[in-house]
């Protein structure tokens, strides 16, 4: 099994907040042990650049993590597809973790 990051992109809060948590929740829990750790929501951002620091907010910005674990990228994008998140206008970027060897 691969773990896989996910990064919630963009969306605004729906009305109904509380029935998107709930249909969140029922989505984490149908992924069962795929799911390692559901990861948090987070507020606006800042970029830090060698160069300092931006306060330029994204078209796209960043809205909360989860870690999957899958076989592949193809099975982790099709555990991704019915999120709730997709549901209200975001997006989920997806990317493997690499295996570094710990000196």
């Amino acid at each position: 099994m691969n773990t896989y990051l996910l990064v919630y992109r963009g969306a605004v809060q729906p009305e109904n907040g509380q029935q998107h948590m709930a249909d969140w929740m029922a989505w984490v829990k149908d992924l069962g042990d795929a799911m390692v750790d559901p990861g948090i929501p987070v507020l606006p951002s800042k970029t830090i650049t060698a160069s300092g620091i931006s306060d330029t907010r994204s078209d796209n910005p960043i809205s909360g993590i989860s870690i999957i674990k899958a076989v592949d990228l193809e099975a982790a994008m099709a555990l991704i597809r019915p999120c709730p998140h997709l549901r209200i206008g975001g997006g989920i970027e997806v990317a493997e973790a690499m295996n570094l060897p710990m000196a």
